[in-house]
């Protein structure tokens, strides 16, 4: 335990004056009377209500001594340790065209995509992870983070409707490179999730793959769903409609073979979960990492303390020893 304002203990010092004016005050308080000899008296104790009056002033100083300490601000100390663990970057890039409200998987593509990233989100606690969504165009939501609580209530806080619809692959993996290129890792990876075939953006797909390759960072490739009629409900459950779907199996591929990765194929949520799982195995790198433990405040006991002694105090004049004029 350390103290932030570790000068107030000194203020303890009062304690010694209170207790030397207490023990002045009551041997100067009650009257008395010369006599010869006082050994006839000598067998006459002081009454337990004496004993309780000083208890009450003890009581007192406590009360002070813990205000005391607590205005010192008393805390846990922080704590730095650096270690050697198996992470990397990565980025998520995650596919919120409306084709991902698809039922194939369920409860919907698009909800089991962020069930899977959420888990794979936790699964690798010393990771550099950011966030990319695209339909029509891209977004980068979260840049390259350890704080895995900002991060998952990242993914939970993606909604469909939030970009013009589409499919722009190539958009969304040159958002992903971007956030990547800052990163410290040797290791720097892209997961793409993506149920369609590239129909919009500004980027070619196999341009970014280029661009991946170039910078050392492989691509994981994860086709959602299954080809041809799916049924698709609106987010609020009113209507269902009927389109037609193909994932562009090939350009996957050549993705994920052009820089090193490795393609995947999930026709329902198990194989999905299984993919994730995978491809945890197989990204794993050595990182130097420094791990902090915050400060914790460790005063309220004090104050408990104070209040505790305050009250007993209070309790014991009022009842036992009040005093009636």
């Amino acid at each position: 335990m350390k103290f932030l304002h570790p000068g107030l203990l000194y203020l303890l010092l009062i304690l010694i004056p209170l207790l030397a004016w207490y023990v002045w005050k009551w041997r100067n308080s009650n009257p008395s009377m010369g006599l010869s000899t006082i050994s006839p008296f000598r067998k006459i104790g002081g009454t337990w209500k004496v004993t309780l009056m000083h208890f009450c002033f003890l009581l007192q100083l406590a009360a002070i001594a813990a205000v005391i300490v607590a205005l010192a601000r008393p805390q846990t100390h922080d704590s730095e340790r650096s270690s050697r663990v198996e992470g990397t970057d990565i980025v998520l890039c995650l596919d919120i065209s409306t084709s991902m409200l698809a039922t194939d998987l369920a409860p919907t593509r698009f909800q089991a995509a962020k069930d899977v990233a959420r888990k794979f989100v936790n699964q690798r606690p010393d990771d550099n992870i950011g966030l990319v969504v695209f339909s029509g165009e891209s977004l980068s939501l979260m840049p390259l983070t350890a704080d895995k609580t900002a991060l998952i209530n990242a993914v939970s806080s993606v909604e469909m409707g939030a970009l013009n619809d589409g499919t722009a692959i190539g958009d969304g993996l040159s958002s992903a490179i971007n956030r990547l290129i800052s990163g410290k890792a040797k290791s720097k990876s892209i997961i793409l999730l993506t149920d369609g075939t590239n129909n919009a953006g500004d980027v070619a797909p196999s341009t970014a793959a280029q661009i991946a390759k170039q910078k050392g960072i492989k691509i994981y490739t994860i086709g959602v769903g299954t080809n041809g009629s799916i049924q698709i409900t609106d987010p609020y459950g009113f209507s269902t409609t009927t389109m037609e779907t193909k994932i562009d199996e090939q350009t996957l591929k050549n993705i994920a073979d052009l820089t090193n990765g490795k393609y995947f194929r999930a026709t329902d949520s198990k194989m999905l979960n299984e993919i994730f799982q995978e491809i945890d195995s197989l990204e794993k790198t050595t990182l130097d990492v420094d791990k902090y433990v915050f400060t914790e405040e460790d005063f309220m006991p004090w104050i408990l303390i104070a209040l505790a002694a305050l009250s007993l105090r209070l309790l014991i004049r009022y009842t036992v020893l009040r005093r009636i004029p």
